[in-house]
């Protein structure tokens, strides 16, 4: 264990070449919070949910106990893997219990499930490494018997990465090393964004370097039945905003469309991406550095077929939820964001205060019935959560149309 405060390549990003002495900080705490604060995803950071075997949702939290404590007495981050349960007639969440618990942080969760049911969680890991951090992953059925269990190997080094499912393939999106310099506080950027494809039992298929070793990182994914769609941000030098792009990459073949810059201008870090089946599009939602908020349709070969150029601004590690046509998602001024979907349209509908104040360190939306949502939200002192009623809402004023 290091003894630096997060003296480790984790929390999405390389430390080691970032730290000096006891007031290491490192780009992941810059590029979250305001200057002199607390960064506190060290106590939470991550949720996500799928379906278990009866129909419940199992629900994955990295947190650093329960309640949680925040980093160690050497700075380190302890993150463990907790497990609930949510069903539509449940008041609140289970309580957490333990589901992975190794020294160093696993964190942040990400949650895929494949047809057949079969659950995969990937995650930076940063116990029993000489690479200060590995992408690591599990996989197991419906009531997570072990299939091919943690620890598993994404990639040694790999960091930031999120999975997705593909009809029966899960695919892992990552990122590798670190280039000083540039970027938040000038504490650098990644260098590198990388694919690599399983099967639904956890064994590996394929491995694509989507964007190798070049100023790009981040990486976001969201799947369909038979594609996946790619996301990650790319460095601009003398900017202090990003570039945001996409491909879509086909399991199957291998085949990766052409790379696209879907947004410049991009807020570091602060974008979502979804797919919504009725309408067989991918929704990408994100921020500018100006503070406004946007959000694109992308179809199966990649392109764009819907956007909304300016709308409130999303909040970095929220969900975004779908029910039918409706694409449901924080804004930074505690609202909830409604937004009418076609193939070819994106509409703010509609908007509705949150008793919740959303935080980036991750927050998730669990459908209850047609007319609420049950949302949990991360926060220092442990999990928090309310239900919406979506027939509270009222129509966007002139200013959340950008008007």
């Amino acid at each position: 264990m290091n003894s630096n405060p997060h003296q480790r390549f984790a929390h999405s990003l390389a430390r080691a070449a970032l730290c000096a002495g006891a007031l290491c900080l490192s780009a992941a705490n810059a590029q979250a919070r305001p200057h002199d604060q607390e960064d506190l995803r060290s106590y939470m950071h991550g949720i996500e949910a799928v379906k278990g075997a009866d129909g419940r949702f199992l629900i994955f939290i990295s947190s650093s106990g329960i309640p949680p404590k925040g980093e160690d007495e050497n700075g380190n981050w302890p993150h463990d893997i907790y497990l609930s349960k949510w069903g539509i007639n449940d008041t609140r969440i289970s309580p957490p219990t333990l589901f992975i618990q190794k020294p160093e942080a696993q964190e942040p969760v990400s949650v895929a499930q494949t047809t057949d049911g079969n659950v995969m969680l990937s995650f930076e890991d940063g116990w029993n490494t000489t690479n200060e951090v590995n992408q690591r992953y599990g996989v197991y059925d419906a009531k997570l018997r072990p299939i091919a269990p943690y620890p598993r190997a994404v990639a040694t080094g790999g960091h930031s990465g999120h999975v997705a499912a593909v009809g029966k393939h899960f695919v892992v999106l990552y990122s590798k090393d670190w280039v000083n310099g540039g970027g938040v506080d000038d504490l650098g950027t990644g260098n590198g964004v990388y694919a690599k494809v399983f099967d639904n039992h956890g064994h590996l298929l394929s491995t694509y370097d989507v964007a190798p070793k070049r100023r790009e990182w981040w990486p976001m994914i969201a799947g369909s039945s038979n594609r996946a769609l790619l996301v990650w941000q790319q460095f601009v030098p003398d900017q202090t905003s990003a570039n945001l792009k996409i491909t879509v990459l086909d399991p199957e073949t291998g085949k990766l469309s052409a790379h696209k810059i879907l947004r410049s201008g991009l807020n570091y870090y602060t974008y979502k991406a979804k797919y919504i089946p009725l309408i067989d599009r991918f929704l990408v939602t994100g921020t500018t550095v100006n503070g406004k908020g946007f959000a694109y349709l992308i179809n199966n070969d990649g392109n764009v077929s819907a956007t909304l150029e300016c709308m409130p601004a999303t909040v970095r590690g929220a969900d975004v939820v779908a029910s039918e046509n409706i694409a449901y998602t924080p804004s930074q001024d505690n609202r909830l964001l409604h937004l009418e979907l076609t193939p070819s349209s994106i509409k703010l509908k509609a908007v509705q205060r949150s008793p919740l104040t959303w935080s980036y360190i991750g927050s998730l939306g669990l459908m209850r019935n047609p007319s609420s949502i049950h949302w949990i939200s991360l926060t220092k002192n442990g999990v928090e959560e309310t239900d919406f009623d979506l027939r509270n809402a009222v129509q966007p004023d002139r200013s959340d149309l950008c008007r």
